[in-house]
């Protein structure tokens, strides 16, 4: 029995990135066989060293809450058919603001007050950042790919002179310690899980930011005007919407998920910013929202991915070079691009 055209498209969206993911492996797996190792064997010390342990599993659930913030940040503005490149600098920019807002804080802060000052910071400097790349885009009609990745240059530059000339800690490449009530806790002290592990309960916001985002996208209005603005701009102007207003609004949005970033690297994580802290997670955060095709809770299952991707190539990274899977990651993607063209061309 031939499914109507719209099951077929939900079937298809579904089964290609799993055709993806393991296409992804295949390829892989001959990399290994090329370089004189059994594919077996290697993947299956990289489950054990990973969902296998304790400490292991830990390290994939901070780097997955990461990855989710980094992929809603490219997911919203995909949304009104915006592609956000800048997700590394907004990372960057709501790393380095809660860090410094959080050791400027009075030791005698209230914990809720610490907290939500540092995240509202950090979502601030990278809303801020995205905003002004939707802004040049609506003024301008300068396209947001160049906007965002030449505003990655000049964030990186200005942390780095702000660090290295006027915040580092002597003889340190990294800022003062946030105040202790800034601090987010660790899983391991409050249920007893993850072991030693960074994982700590801002991957709980990231969660709740993914539910959030579906909600917004999919349940309101403004996120139905968003969806029209982005698939039919001269139908939904006719409509009245105005697609400037939702550029600009998915823009900040955006650049708001990547800087809550910040909670986990800089209030749950280091406790303050260092250089070369943020790095990758905007880029591969793109890669997360492809995987799922922009969906928000579909990223929570990609990021799932990417986060074992990349903490399972350093664990096995004495048997084999951990590119291998930096290259497994983009053949996902190309994979899931590839499959998705020959679907529309269908």
């Amino acid at each position: 029995m031939k499914l109507p055209p719209v099951m077929q498209n939900k079937l298809f969206k579904l089964v290609a990135p799993l055709l993806a993911v393991a296409a992804a492996i295949l390829v892989s797996a001959l990399f290994i066989v090329a370089i004189g190792r059994n594919p077996l064997v290697i993947y299956q010390k990289m489950f054990s060293m990973t969902f296998g342990s304790d400490y292991g599993t830990g390290q994939i659930v901070f780097k997955t809450t990461s990855l989710m913030l980094a992929g809603l940040a490219v997911a919203i503005p995909f949304k009104v058919k915006l592609l956000n490149i800048g997700g590394e600098g907004q990372v960057l920019a709501g790393a380095f603001a809660a860090a410094a807002v959080g050791f400027l804080l009075p030791p005698q802060t209230h914990p809720f007050a610490a907290i939500t000052i540092c995240s509202f910071s950090a979502i601030i400097a990278g809303s801020t950042v995205a905003l002004f790349a939707g802004w040049l885009k609506v003024r301008f009609g300068i396209n947001e790919v160049i906007s965002t990745i030449m505003l990655n240059f000049i964030v990186q530059a200005f942390v780095g002179y702000m660090l290295t000339w006027h915040l580092a800690v002597p003889s340190t490449v990294h800022t003062p310690e946030i105040v202790q009530s800034a601090q987010l806790p660790m899983f391991d002290s409050i249920i007893g899980i993850w072991h030693k592990s960074p994982a700590n309960t801002s991957t709980l916001l990231a969660l709740i930011a993914c539910l959030g985002t579906w909600i917004m996208i999919f349940k309101t209005t403004a996120g139905y005007e968003m969806r029209a603005a982005g698939l039919q701009p001269e139908a939904a102007r006719y409509a009245g919407i105005n697609a400037n207003t939702h550029t600009l609004k998915a823009m900040a949005a955006g650049g708001a998920m990547a800087g809550l970033a910040a909670t986990n690297l800089v209030l749950g994580y280091k406790h303050f910013y260092e250089a070369g802290l943020t790095s990758g997670i905007g880029f591969i955060g793109i890669a997360v929202a492809l995987l799922a095709y922009a969906h928000p809770l579909w990223i929570i299952a990609s990021a799932l991915l990417f986060g074992f991707l990349e903490y399972g190539g350093l664990t096995v990274n004495a048997y084999v070079p951990k590119d291998i899977f930096m290259m497994m990651q983009a053949v996902t993607i190309l994979m899931v691009l590839v499959l998705t063209k020959t679907l529309n061309r269908a």
